[in-house]
This record gives structure tokens, C-alpha cells and sequence, in this order.
């Protein structure tokens, strides 16, 4: 029974994967099928792994499930400004794919919306300028409702990337999967990377 409810729970997984990722039919991936060239993740604690011990965090999980390294370009803290500050020393890694987890931050410190989304959108176009086949991995803006939904959504279908919403859904309060009251533990890190792995898999080559 537990094995039948884990297909049905995968199976579940790949379907809102596809619909997020397909639900516009005229929905077109910018640069895909991708080059050739490393999976870069850029973002901030959640992309480092803070709370997972050592080999845990999503990134390591996705790399293992993938079968490719996935450089790790996470740093604790960092805002939309930082991760667009950082977008050159990205490009010089020359990457195929780069999932991109940034926001939540912006939404600790009280960074404008606009602002906030305005780097993301400048972060993809540079990244899609130079051949990037690009994942956006969404968080909430808010804590008993989401403002960042429809931005999220409206930047992922005008500049077509691959789209995983709100990575943390189901898990903040639940104390079996986060190290602290905004980073998962190791458990909450898997499924995080089970919710990520069928759209970058849709996106590889």
C-alpha cells in the first residue's frame, strides 16, 4: 500500500510539473533544448542549504537524482540585488540551465514588490541574452496570502522559462520538515528537490 501511495503521489508530482510548465499550449521555453554546459543554481539560504546537513540540500539531492553537477552559487542572505550583481560570475561559468530562488529575502527586509521583480526580470533577460535555458523556483511574499503569485506567473510566461511556484508550500509550520521557521531540514530539502527535479528534467536535453 505505502509503495502504491508513493507512485500516486510521483505521478501527482510530474502533473502539476507539466501543467505549471505547459499550461499555456503556446507556451515556448526560451533557448531550449539547451547547450551544452553546466546546471548553475543561483539564490540565496534555501539554494546554499541552510538548515540540511552536509550533502542534503535540494541542489546536491537534484544533482544525484540528475546524474549532473550542479554548481552551487547560493549565499545566506542574499537579496534580487545580490543575485543581480552576481550575474556575470555566473555567465563566465558558461551554464546550459540556471534555476534561479531568489525573493524571500526582499520580502524579509520590506524590499518593494516592483523592485523585487524587477531584478528577477533583469536576471533572466541577461541570462536568456547569453543562450540560458532558465527555471524560476517561486516562494511566497506573504504570510497568510501570496502577492508575489501573479508576478511570479506574468514573468515566467512573458520571458518563457520553466516554473516550480512556491517551493516552500505545505512545509512552513510544520515542524517535521524545517530546521527553523523559514529553512527545511533535510527532509523538508527533499521535497523541495522532488518538487524541482520533473521541471528541470523537462528542461534538460
Amino acid at each position: 500500500m505505502t509503495k502504491t501511495i508513493q507512485i500516486i503521489v510521483g505521478i501527482v508530482v510530474i502533473a502539476i510539473a507539466i501543467y505549471f510548465l505547459f499550461k499555456n499550449k503556446n507556451t515556448v521555453i526560451t533557448n531550449f533544448p539547451p547547450v551544452q554546459g553546466p546546471i548553475v543554481a543561483l539564490g540565496d539560504s534555501l539554494v546554499f542549504g541552510y538548515g540540511s546537513t552536509m550533502g542534503n540540500d535540494f541542489v546536491s539531492l537534484l544533482a544525484k537524482d540528475t546524474g549532473r553537477e550542479i554548481i552551487n552559487m547560493g549565499i545566506n542572505g542574499n537579496t534580487t540585488a545580490d543575485g543581480l550583481a552576481r550575474i556575470d560570475t555566473v555567465l563566465a561559468l558558461k551554464p546550459s540551465i540556471v534555476l534561479v530562488l531568489l525573493g524571500g529575502n526582499d520580502f524579509l527586509r520590506k524590499v518593494p514588490a516592483t523592485q523585487t521583480f524587477q531584478n528577477l526580470d533583469s536576471i533572466v533577460e541577461k541570462l536568456q541574452a547569453h543562450g540560458v535555458v532558465v527555471v524560476v523556483l517561486g516562494i511566497q511574499g506573504g504570510v497568510l496570502h501570496d502577492p508575489f503569485k501573479e508576478s511570479f506567473e506574468e514573468l515566467v510566461t512573458r520571458r518563457g522559462t520553466g516554473y516550480v511556484p512556491n517551493v516552500l508550500a505545505g512545509m512552513i509550520g510544520n515542524q517535521s520538515l524545517m530546521y527553523d521557521a523559514i529553512h527545511p531540514n533535510d527532509v523538508g530539502y527533499k521535497k523541495l528537490a522532488d518538487k524541482v527535479l520533473p521541471v528541470l528534467q523537462m528542461v534538460m536535453k
